[in-house]
């Protein structure tokens, strides 16, 4: 009977738990994607939206995007953009079933390896309802989160397969879970040390105390640990050739030491009091956060002796407390990547640790008290309630770009990513004016970070004030001589300007910075056009095609200069009809200026009627589009094919 009635509790407890999960998580359907990664992950992300593709399949396992090697997140973001599209409100309810499945997964692998199905369910209760989650979540970029602790989840449950059956089956299915972890975010490379924590406490495979009977567990673990030190390699390259790590030089090791200890009680102090969460915190290392760290290190070392005294009579203690600190461990800032002091996403995992301290400590302190059961249940509901309130009212500020960086801008008002992102949203909305207000503040802020100065100059130079875009973008080049983007901005405001060889003198420099920036090679094949110079031109264009194959400007540019150069040497007209096919078909007939791409090749090769046919097309979508200058040149051309004559 006791056992009935435990798996109706067992089911009650599941239902309720997806129930009032999604209940709470319910306003993420009507958010949409922001500006901040979704763009890398999802938006912007051709390779993704192109669906689950064998070239899609090949590039998730050999993309370095966005500083990582994490193949099975691109593939998750591939099949939601093959069954949805761009559609936000699926690709959050995939991330939502993802973390209602970790929820449940949670649950019953703790109260299977311990048996206490309501401390189970407390921690189950508490992962899916605290707001510090609501990043990993909420933001359709942070897939990775959610599901790497899947395959986090799915390793212990095998783990505990393995454990009590001793099965080698069961080993090498943990051991390839784990594996698949590690591919869709290498954070899980702390798993093994995980195991180990869990054989001391709930599976008790290391007895009396932590160090003893150890051989066994750990020699079972190398295979483990040496997946991570491959990962650790592998993650490591893929940032570095993102320039995601920040360099010694730039944050010194002594500024990153300070900030892990302050770091490691801040998640303590959001744990329990999560007020002022944002998508960004600051790093901001002052002289007198040097007393605020020694005082936390002092902390942290009692908490950890206090509970090295307590690990023989409460062994929950030794494995909650060292899950949390292990398990932070790769993204404390030792190996710093971005300028973020810490942040909600990491604590995923984490925090677990810390919620079965919570779960088993309170119902220990309360053993033996009559009132005990009527405590515990009310004080949970009360608990629950207020986290579930504030998670309920964190997801609202993932609506979009603007809400999410005024509410991180209320929570850090000395931040200057957020005034960087509402800049470039603001652009995008062409608020010009907004955005300029927007970036002045974030180089008061901090007037050393070069993106802000590019970003500016973008929003200059969409106001026609290409004098003072141009020395913002030089400003930027000048803050980091290896920046890309501005050189290729800079160029394409002097092209603007008419300074034509000065344009091809920075783009040719920065070619000899990298050779193997698309746009950088098609925005001189531009230049070098209008200086007149086509076959040069057709040189960078056709490198630029080899470097972005599937990118229709470039593709456009090179049929468009094939089909109308007066050098008859250059000009190919059927190489032009097969490259303005190409580029017509990869903007889905949509883009009226290369259709008329298009007819003039075919014009060019004397095939008229399907020049006037291709320029009549073109016309109406560019009328449709309300864009009469090219509507005017179409027309022109147009007439041009009815007389038989090519441009």
């Amino acid at each position: 009977m006791d056992k009935i009635s435990s798996n109706y509790s067992f089911i009650l407890i599941c239902t309720a738990l997806v129930l009032v999960t999604f209940i709470v998580f319910s306003p993420l359907f009507r958010n949409g994607f922001v500006n901040y990664d979704d763009d890398q992950y999802v938006t912007k992300n051709q390779n993704v939206q192109a669906g689950l593709t064998a070239k899609g399949v090949k590039w998730a396992f050999t993309a370095k995007n966005a500083g990582n090697w994490h193949p099975l997140t691109w593939l998750s973001h591939m099949l939601d953009c093959q069954l949805f599209g761009l559609d936000p409100k699926w690709h959050h309810l995939v991330n939502l079933l993802f973390h209602t499945a970790n929820t449940l997964l949670l649950f019953w692998v703790l109260k299977d390896m311990t048996g206490a199905l309501w401390q189970s369910a407390f921690v189950a209760a508490l992962f899916a309802l605290h707001p510090l989650h609501v990043e990993s979540v909420a933001w359709a970029a942070e897939r990775k989160d959610v599901l790497s602790a899947l395959f986090w989840l799915l390793t212990m449950a095998a783990y505990l397969r393995y454990v009590r059956r001793h099965n080698v089956t069961w080993y090498i299915g943990t051991l390839f879970l784990f594996a698949l972890g590690l591919m869709a975010k290498p954070m899980l490379v702390t798993l093994p040390f995980v195991l180990l924590l869990l054989d001391y406490w709930p599976l008790k495979r290391l007895t009396y105390y932590p160090l003893s009977a150890v051989h066994y567990p750990l020699l079972e673990k190398l295979p483990f640990f040496a997946l991570s030190a491959i990962s650790c390699v592998v993650t490591f390259f893929a940032q570095r050739s993102a320039s995601a790590v920040v360099g010694i030089h730039l944050l010194s090791l002594k500024r990153r030491i300070v900030n892990v200890p302050l770091s490691y009680l801040g998640y303590i102090e959001k744990t329990v009091w999560p007020a002022k969460l944002a998508v960004f915190y600051p790093l901001n290392i002052s002289r007198a956060m040097f007393l605020q760290m020694m005082i936390a290190v002092l902390l942290l070392l009692g908490i950890s002796v206090l509970v090295l005294r307590l690990a023989l009579k409460h062994k929950y203690l030794f494995t909650g407390w060292f899950w949390y600190l292990g398990t932070l461990v790769p993204v404390i800032g030792l190996v710093q990547v971005g300028s973020q002091s810490m942040a909600d996403r990491y604590t995923y995992i984490p925090l677990t640790g810390l919620f079965i301290i919570i779960a088993w400590g309170i119902s220990d302190i309360l053993t033996g008290w009559r009132h005990r059961k009527i405590a515990l249940g009310l004080s949970s509901l009360v608990v629950l309630s207020a986290l579930s309130i504030c998670t309920y009212v964190q997801v609202h500020y993932w609506r979009d770009t603007i809400t999410l960086f005024e509410h991180a801008l209320k929570a850090a008002p000395e931040n200057d990513i957020p005034h960087i992102n509402l800049g470039v949203e603001l652009t995008s909305q062409k608020k010009f004016d907004e955005a300029i207000s927007h970036y002045n503040r974030a180089v008061q802020l901090n007037p050393k970070y070069s993106k802000t100065y590019n970003n500016l100059g973008i929003a200059l130079k969409s106001m026609g004030r290409l004098n003072d875009a141009i020395n913002s973008y030089r400003r930027a080049i000048g803050l980091e001589p290896g920046y890309m983007e501005a050189y290729n901005n800079l160029a394409i405001a002097l092209r603007l300007q008419g300074k034509l060889n000065e344009s091809v003198d920075y783009l040719r420099l920065a070619i000899r910075l990298n050779p193997d920036v698309p746009e950088i090679c098609y925005n001189l094949g531009l230049s070098l056009q209008s200086l007149d110079k086509p076959e040069e031109a057709i040189v960078y264009f056709r490198r630029a095609i080899r470097l972005k194959p599937d990118w229709p400007a470039s593709i456009d540019s090179l049929a468009s200069l094939l089909a109308t150069t007066s050098d008859p040497a250059l000009r190919d007209p059927n190489e032009a009809i097969v490259l303005a096919h190409r580029s017509v078909e990869l903007s889905q007939r949509k883009n009226a200026s290369m259709l008329d791409t298009l007819a003039s090749a075919y014009a060019a090769a004397g095939r008229f009627d399907d020049a006037v046919t291709t320029a009549q097309a073109a016309l109406d979508l560019a009328l449709a589009d309300m864009n009469y200058k090219l509507a005017a040149q179409i027309r022109k051309n147009l007439q041009l094919y009815k007389q038989q004559k090519s441009l």
